[in-house]
């Protein structure tokens, strides 16, 4: 289901400089304990950005999703970008949450930063639902304008590839916008943002449990601490081998 878009979103950051790092091996990728889904991710090393992490899970026709976030260097104040993908082939359900996760609901930082996800917000209304979100506070890490859909309209399901597009086109030329401005936070700053983010994700990210469903409860708290979220254990003081230091 996803593939075509794992395969636009690691070409365009490897085409723009993009490295990839390495993983510990039963993180990067894995079978289920049952032998029915299998799960490949990514660390990229870009310009511009501190971390890009990449995640893809098949579980044939019952799951197939596509996780992806990206964390700017610290001198960039930039919004993260935040992809959730997941479709349930049995019930024909598409799950599609793309937005540009801001670091502070403040106004004058919206006003800064969202015009582009304004247009492509208006340009794909059948991916602009408006049920409530269950796992996260709408209004914490996430814009007004985020794409967001739950449900089986063909319309939707249609239009994700452009949606797509035009959403990771848009982020790269607001990365390159961004870098030319001066930031509005210190890079301490915008690292406790990054922080707090993780920590906040680390304890509402629905996924812990569907990871802990598939690949046992010890691999994805691994997972979940040390991969996705890695500042999420900052105040325990743990260090984590898959951050990269700020430019």
């Amino acid at each position: 289901m996803f593939d075509p878009l794992l395969e636009e979103l690691n070409e365009s950051i490897l085409s723009r400089g993009g490295i990839e790092a390495k993983i510990p091996s039963d993180l990067a990728e894995g079978f289920s304990v049952k032998g029915k889904a299998f799960i490949k991710s990514w660390l990229w090393q870009a310009p511009g950005f501190r971390r890009w992490r990449v995640t893809r899970m098949d579980a044939g026709e019952n799951l197939q999703v596509l996780n992806s976030v990206a964390y700017p260097e610290y001198k960039c104040d930039q919004p993260l970008l935040g992809i959730d993908l997941l479709w349930f082939g049995t019930k024909r359900k598409l799950v599609a949450v793309l937005d540009f996760q801001p670091l502070t609901q403040d106004k004058d930082y919206l006003d800064r930063y969202y015009d582009g996800l304004k247009s492509i917000h208006g340009r794909f209304p059948e991916l602009g639902g408006n049920e409530i979100m269950r796992s996260f506070d709408p209004h914490q890490y996430f814009s007004p304008w985020l794409l967001f859909y739950r449900g089986n309209s063909q319309s939707a399901i249609n239009s994700l590839k452009s949606a797509f597009t035009a959403f990771l086109d848009c982020y790269w030329m607001l990365n390159q916008l961004t870098l030319r401005k001066p930031s509005g936070f210190s890079p301490e700053e915008v690292k406790n943002l990054h922080i707090a983010y993780d920590i906040y994700s680390a304890e509402r990210d629905p996924a812990h449990h569907l990871f802990a469903g598939y690949f046992g409860q010890a691999w994805a708290n691994r997972f979940v601490s040390e991969f996705l979220f890695p500042y999420s254990s900052i105040t325990q003081n743990v260090t984590t081998a898959l951050d990269f230091p700020s430019e």
